[in-house]
């Protein structure tokens, strides 16, 4: 291992990422997150929680000039730090990340996206944990909020920290420190950029996946530790949370024709679902073997849906998690399952080169 002595922290350069589909009430989080991001503890003291993080590269989906003005705003606020603005032309997230590290001039790269908040030792424990050579890249775990005030945001945030709603990723249900398949954001030594080339900047989503599995391809490891934390805000409402989980299902197919080995079962289940509810509907039609399959189907998965949702209402002891959670639960898996069939049958058919 190597030593787990810091360089100073003036040789970190944290990348912030905005994303493209933030409602307006996460965008307020940015300024948090470059606030926390300065206030980060010395790692190589330890304590204190001093502003060594001064030179920040901002590169982002702007939707308007309106959110330009806050940041800037924000920078007359805070004059001790150097806080750059990058031109994403390409209005997409991988692009933003590469022209945010192309800026870079620190050792490190931390990302930090603004639909999240990270703790105030996030930088402080992903540095160390690359230090102690650990991993190539290194990240942890979200803690999932809701995205705004009232039920609805309750129960998409209950459902998306749910095993049966997000499966087993160590880094929503949390877990052992260990080698992963991937992490959120994530914290790595520049050169690794020279090793395996920057985000693939024709994956709209999905980039940071694939981006780790070229990683573990190259013979590296992504490592998950838990006490790496953030604060992540799940969509506030059913529509933003189907158009996000359609995103996901749909370039997860893209990303799986480059690395097909990097398939996962559980990642089979959604458009399975889709498949056989669609499949029997239609053969129901005309065999009675199929109503009562796809009367059986729906019980089952209604029953298990039910099942999380009375177990959330009585943990929180909110009943509108009754509903909530399955709606959500339901939302999720049907629109990452069908986004990926739909991506599917476009490469099918040679829409998608």
């Amino acid at each position: 291992m190597a030593s787990s002595q810091a360089p100073p922290l003036a040789r970190l350069l944290p990348s912030i990422l905005l994303g493209v589909d933030l409602a307006d009430n996460l965008r307020a989080h940015l300024q948090d997150t470059l606030l926390l991001a300065t206030l980060q503890r010395n790692p190589i003291s330890g304590t204190g929680f001093v502003p060594k993080v001064k030179k920040f590269r901002v590169a982002g989906i702007f939707d308007s000039g309106f959110w330009v003005i806050r940041i800037t705003a924000w920078m007359s606020e805070h004059p001790e730090l150097t806080v750059r603005v990058i031109d994403n032309l390409k209005r997409v997230i991988p692009s933003g990340i590469n022209r945010a590290i192309e800026a870079a001039q620190g050792e490190y790269v931390v990302r930090l996206d603004a639909h999240s908040i990270p703790n105030p030792d996030y930088i402080e424990r992903s540095i160390i944990a690359l230090l102690q050579g650990y991993g190539d890249n290194v990240g942890g775990i979200w803690r999932i909020m809701p995205g705004g005030d009232g039920e609805v945001p309750r129960a998409i945030a209950a459902a998306a920290a749910h095993p049966l709603g997000v499966g087993g990723a160590q880094y929503r249900v949390g877990g052992q420190p260990q080698a992963v398949d991937t992490v959120p954001f994530g914290a790595f030594r520049r050169d690794i950029v020279e090793r395996i080339g920057p985000y693939d900047e024709t994956l709209l989503s999905n980039e940071d996946y694939e981006y780790n599995a070229r990683i573990r391809k190259a013979g590296g490891v992504v490592w998950f530790d838990p006490k790496i934390q953030s604060t992540y805000f799940a969509r506030s409402n059913f529509k933003d949370l189907a158009r996000q989980y359609w995103r996901y299902g749909y370039w997860k197919m893209q990303m799986l024709r480059r690395y097909p080995e990097t398939i996962r079962w559980r990642q089979g289940l959604p458009p399975l679902l889709v498949v056989s509810l669609l499949g029997l509907l239609f053969l129901s039609i005309f065999l009675g073997w199929a109503r009562w399959l796809l009367i059986v189907e729906v019980v089952i998965y209604g029953l298990m849906l039910t099942f999380v949702g009375l177990h959330q209402a009585i943990k929180i002891t909110n009943w509108y998690m009754v509903f909530g959670v399955p709606l959500a639960i339901l939302t999720m898996h049907i629109s990452w399952g069908t986004a990926f069939l739909w991506s599917f049958v476009k490469t099918f058919f040679g829409k998608i080169k």
